[in-house]
Order: C-alpha cells, then structure tokens, then sequence
C-alpha cells in the first residue's frame, strides 16, 4: 500500500509539476542535461540573504525527474542555502544507497525506491544536480526573464 501512495506521488508530480516555469526575478540558475535518457531540467533561484527566496524549473524528461524536480522545489523554498545543500547531500546519499537512512521529509521518501533502479538515479538526481549547481552561479545580474 505504502508503494502505491509514492507510486501516485510521482506520477501526481510528474504530471502537474509544482514550481515550473519561469520566474520574473533570477539571481542564479544552472541546467542539467541526463544523456542516457534525454532528460533536461534548467532551474531559476531568486537568493536573497542566503535564502532562497522563489525557486522555479523548467525542462522536459520523464516522470521520475518531473517528479523530482516538482518535490524537491517544494522542499527547498524559503531554506537557507546550506540547508538545501545539506538536504541535497542527503537525499542523494539515500538514493545512491550511500545511507540507509530515510529522509524524513514527507513526499521525497517517495523517491528513495530509485536506489534499486540505477538506471534512473540519474533521473531522481538530476534537478539537485542543477540546483547545487545553480547556488554556485550567480547571473551577472539579477534578471528579469520575459
């Protein structure tokens, strides 16, 4: 039963994806590409005060780095910086099978069932690849994206 729920989780995500689009203000942002399955996920951050203040993505790919990418935006709006990275470094440990710990972060432990499939841990990892990423890339200056 407990498969089920996280099987619609990431199908409810995937499908309507929170946080997609385009921002009107970014201060950073990165892309991530995954060549073995053609996913793309660009995400836009607007950090102020070492807070992540908005947080959008945008991109195409399966259900499992829609899903991701929708989850982890949700979890990470409004965090300091260095949380979203000590929670970006957990998650990826948990779905690499590095910890065997869950994560504790209600709709991400939806995720964790990846780490048995290691052709799509890519998928469950790209967006926080991109956001780690994206916290280190500062646009020159902020912008306003049409």
């Amino acid at each position: 039963m407990l498969n089920e729920l996280y099987q619609e989780t990431i199908l409810d995500h995937g499908r309507k994806p929170r946080n997609f689009g385009l921002l009107p203000m970014v201060t950073h942002c990165a892309e991530g590409h995954n060549p073995l399955c053609g996913d793309q996920i660009r995400v836009h951050l607007l950090i102020e005060d070492d807070t992540i203040q908005d947080i959008s993505f945008e991109g195409c790919g399966c259900a499992i780095s829609l899903a991701s990418a929708s989850l982890m935006s949700s979890a990470i709006k409004g965090k300091k910086v260095g949380e979203a990275l000590g929670l970006f470094e957990r998650f990826h440990a948990t779905v690499t099978n590095a910890s065997d710990e869950e994560l504790g972060i209600g709709d991400l432990d939806c995720l964790i069932g990846v780490r048995d499939h290691a052709n799509r841990i890519k998928c469950a990892t790209l967006a926080w690849h991109a956001l780690k990423v994206a916290v280190q890339s500062p646009v020159t200056q902020s912008q306003e994206l049409p």
